[in-house]
């Protein structure tokens, strides 16, 4: 599960969630990747919020142009 709140251009994601079970098999990777990809797709910037989130793109630099980096969320 990856929670966002989507406010005009400007997605926030706010928490990401798997089953216990899934945790460490790429899953949670998945979401996010699907949700940025999605937000690209879109044309909209994402706030990372969520820990996880703001984590994995630090480790996947390709999707650090999609962070917002000035001003509030619109």
């Amino acid at each position: 599960m990856l929670l966002y709140e989507l406010d005009g251009d400007v997605v926030t994601f706010t928490h990401t969630e798997v089953e216990p079970q899934a945790e460490g098999t790429g899953v949670g990777s998945a979401l996010v990747r699907r949700a940025l990809d999605d937000a690209r797709a879109s044309g909209r910037s994402v706030v990372p919020a969520c820990p996880f989130v703001e984590a994995w793109i630090g480790r996947h630099r390709e999707y650090s142009d999609l962070v917002q980096t000035s001003g509030p969320a619109r």
